[in-house]
C-alpha cells in the first residue's frame, strides 16, 4: 500500500512537472511569436465546433483608448505591480467574507491572462497553484507591454469572439486602432460577463461601469 501511494505521488509530481515545463517552454516561443489560440478558445471551439472570431492585431494598431480602459477596468495598478495586486486581494476576501460568498475576484491582468492561455474555467486549489506559478513566470519573461498585448488579443468579449479587434469588428465594424473613448470603455466593461452583456447593452450595472471607466480611463498608465 504504501508503494502504492508513493508510485502515486511520484506520478502527480511529474504530471506538474510536465505541466511547468509546457508552460514555461510556451512562454519562452510566445515572447515573439503571436499567440493564435489559448485553452480559453479551445474549450469554446470543442464545446460545439463553431468558429472562433479572433485576429491578432500589434500592441501599436490597438487604439490607446482601448489600453486606457482596459486597465481602468481590470487592473488599475497593472504597470507597478508584479503579476498580485495584494491590495486588490484583501480587498476581494473582505467582501466575500462579508457576503459569505464569491462576489469578488482580486485577479489581475496577469493572472487572468495565465488562465486564460494555460488552464479552464473550473475553480479548483491545484488551478489556482499552477495559474500562480504561470503568473509569476510570466511577469520575469514578459514585459507590461507583452502582457497587456497577449491580453487583449487573448480575452472574450462574448460568444466565439476573442480578441480587440475581433470585438471591434462584430460590434462596431472597424479596427480596434480606431476606437473611441465610448467605445473602448464599452468593450473593456463587457469583460466581467461577456456573453450575457452582449446581448444586454443597457443593463443598469454595465452602464454604470462604463461611466465609472470613462471617468477613471484619463487617470490610468499603460506601457509604453
Amino acid at each position: 500500500m504504501k508503494a502504492f501511494i508513493v508510485r502515486a505521488l511520484l506520478i502527480i509530481v511529474s504530471i506538474l512537472v510536465v505541466i511547468q515545463l509546457w508552460i514555461f517552454s510556451s512562454l519562452v516561443y510566445w515572447r515573439t511569436h503571436d499567440v493564435d489560440t489559448t485553452m480559453f478558445m479551445r474549450w469554446t471551439y470543442f464545446s460545439d465546433f463553431k468558429p472562433i472570431q479572433h485576429e491578432w492585431r500589434d500592441y501599436d494598431d490597438i487604439s490607446d483608448n482601448f489600453k486606457h480602459a482596459i486597465v481602468a477596468a481590470e487592473d488599475a495598478r497593472f504597470v507597478d505591480h508584479h503579476g498580485f495586486d495584494w491590495d486588490g486581494i484583501e480587498n476581494a476576501l473582505q467582501k466575500n467574507l462579508k457576503k459569505d460568498k464569491v462576489v469578488a475576484g482580486g485577479s489581475t491582468i496577469s493572472q487572468q491572462l495565465s488562465k486564460n492561455l494555460f488552464f479552464y474555467n473550473r475553480r479548483s486549489y491545484l488551478r489556482k497553484g499552477q495559474e500562480t506559478i504561470a503568473t509569476a513566470m510570466m511577469e520575469r519573461m514578459w514585459t507590461k507591454r507583452r502582457i497587456l498585448e497577449v491580453y487583449m488579443n487573448s480575452v472574450e468579449f462574448g460568444d466565439h469572439i476573442y480578441g480587440v479587434e475581433a470585438a471591434a469588428q462584430h460590434y462596431f465594424g472597424k479596427s480596434s486602432k480606431s476606437l473611441t473613448r465610448e467605445q473602448a470603455a464599452f468593450l473593456a466593461v463587457l469583460l466581467p460577463n461577456p456573453k450575457y452583456y452582449q446581448d444586454h447593452h443597457n443593463d443598469s450595472k454595465l452602464l454604470y461601469r462604463k461611466r465609472m471607466v470613462l471617468k477613471y480611463m484619463r487617470y490610468t498608465r499603460i506601457p509604453d
